[in-house]
């Protein structure tokens, strides 16, 4: 696995494989990888003879009070796991490749109306913070595929807006959930959780299992049914920003038509801010 931090050579290399006719394919990362993480990196050689994985910690897309001094950092440990799986190049660029005019002169990329709501609306400036570093990526690795989760559904909705209005020459491929056996979505932020607030945690998903069952029953009273998803995080220990039932195509208000459907959830527990979602076909 190669291994490289500037501009220069990343393009140097990804030269010499596009020209010898390789496709390429990009998983973006912040690091402190976990399996979640390799089954993007696996979905990602299905699509393309070469892995190109990204190693950032963007500052851009943390607010005021969130977890960027704090966001685990575990970049030796990530290179063996990724050489493991095969990846063929790890780009770990610092603050000045990525910005070179720095963070409060760096060009803002935005996708609108995506971004207002659900967690656009608890984290003010995190969408635009997403668009403006995978745009930069895009850019610099000029990927024919790269892969991205579906834990963050809203996320994975605006990258794919962004591709389609600036007609970017990238497949969007999504990757499924990976859990734990308790059914707990994996993700970084876990271990901040108290071995109390761990054994807790897998009430989230349950709570949108149980959406999604009366869904299928029948049920189409939305605002009563998140809010009374509400009450029952809340009695568990969450602390939640919402539960929303949206449209799954394009996160939009639900309607009669609607045969596919896409529950979400965000809750604090703890320290940590844990999201999930669950796809409903009714």
């Amino acid at each position: 696995m190669q291994i490289t931090e500037t501009s220069e050579s990343l393009r140097e290399q990804l030269a010499d494989w596009r020209q010898s006719g390789e496709h390429i394919a990009l998983v973006p990362t912040m690091g402190n990888l976990h399996d979640g993480h390799l089954s993007l990196v696996e979905i990602a050689r299905q699509h393309a003879e070469r892995v190109v994985v990204s190693i950032f910690v963007n500052p851009m897309q943390f607010g005021d009070g969130e977890d960027f001094a704090a966001y685990p950092k575990t970049l030796e440990l990530d290179k063996r796991r990724l050489k493991r799986a095969n990846v063929d190049l790890l780009f770990v660029p610092n603050l000045e490749t990525m910005y070179p005019f720095g963070i409060d002169n760096a060009t803002s990329v935005t996708v609108p109306v995506l971004t207002d709501e659900l967690c656009g609306s608890f984290r003010p400036g995190h969408f635009d913070g997403v668009t403006s570093v995978v745009s930069r990526l895009f850019s610099l690795v000029q990927p024919d595929v790269a892969i991205f989760g579906e834990k963050d559904f809203q996320q994975l909705m605006v990258i794919r807006r962004l591709v389609k209005d600036l007609s970017l020459p990238v497949e969007i491929i999504a990757g499924a959930t990976r859990r734990e056996d308790d059914e707990l979505a994996l993700s970084s932020r876990n271990q901040y959780l108290t071995e109390e607030e761990r054994a807790i945690a897998p009430q989230l998903y349950a709570t949108l299992k149980k959406i999604g069952e009366g869904l299928q029953s029948g049920k189409r009273n939305y605002t009563k049914m998140e809010q009374q998803a509400m009450n029952d995080l809340e009695a568990l220990g969450f602390k939640p920003d919402y539960v929303s039932i949206r449209r799954a195509e394009n996160l939009g208000e639900p309607d009669r038509d609607t045969d596919e459907l896409v529950v979400l959830v965000a809750a604090h527990l703890g320290k940590s801010r844990l999201i999930d979602n669950l796809v409903v076909h009714i």
